[in-house]
């Protein structure tokens, strides 16, 4: 998994451009820039994207498309609005249509980088860093990539399949996109990539956490209909005891 954050910053002004993204990398972050809605768009729907800092006013198709198109294919993706429109009809629309965050022109970098620090630790932070998880008679060491039945029999994960499923849990509380996951747990974009490498793995966890007495298996994975996949409930983590 990538050390530091990527935000991808589409503004067509470069002088606006280069200072965000000169702060943004001072501050430590990962930058790509770009200059038009089209080369920004695709910027913003590659794998490993943590957030995106986008202008309204773009050329070729404005910021409003932009977030349009992301929110149908990266549902997920934490934007933040920049723009010199700050109308309240403007802020509304685009609040309304996903962004997460509303930044006026002119504005700081000191506030700019606080705006983005506080999106991520809304959207990014894992809900723990769990390496034991229950699935009915099973116990699954992730660190371990070991599967263990109450009968005896063991089975194991392979690295990716243990790095998706622990992805997985530790975000259990939302649905986590095939780019997301592409990006995270195999460190990869995906502009333009056809892969079925997400959905092979999902395939091979799901049959390897069957119950091998022929149970009814629960449900270990959940599919998001055009979205991704999600941790199922029958996945539980053990209370750490204080």
């Amino acid at each position: 998994m990538p050390s530091k954050a990527r935000i991808v910053v589409v503004e067509d002004e470069p002088a606006i451009r280069r200072g965000v993204a000169d702060a943004l990398r001072f501050t430590g972050y990962d930058v790509a820039e770009a200059a038009d809605g089209p080369t920004g768009l695709q910027e913003a729907q590659s794998g490993g994207v943590d957030l995106v800092l986008l202008d309204l006013m773009l050329p070729r198709i404005d910021g409003f498309q932009v977030l349009a198109e992301l929110r149908r294919t990266c549902p997920t993706r934490p934007v933040i609005i920049l723009t010199a429109k700050g109308g309240e009809d403007d802020r509304v629309r685009g609040l309304k249509m996903g962004a997460d965050d509303y930044v006026v022109k002119p504005f700081s970098a000191r506030e700019l980088v606080a705006r983005v620090e506080a999106v991520l630790r809304r959207t990014l932070k894992p809900l723990d860093d769990v390496n034991l998880v229950h699935l009915g008679r099973a116990r699954i060491d992730l660190s371990r990539r070991e599967i263990r039945w109450s009968d005896g029999e063991r089975g194991d994960l392979s690295e990716t399949e243990a790095a998706v499923l622990k992805y997985l849990v530790n975000h259990r509380d939302r649905a986590v996109t095939r780019e997301e996951l592409l990006g995270r747990v195999w460190g990869i974009g995906t502009a333009g990539l056809e892969t079925r490498a997400v959905d092979m793995h999902v395939a091979r966890l799901r049959a390897k956490l069957k119950d091998p007495t022929g149970r009814d298996s629960p449900e270990v994975i959940v599919t998001v209909r055009s979205h991704g996949y999600m941790a199922g409930p029958a996945l539980t983590v053990p209370t750490k005891v204080k």
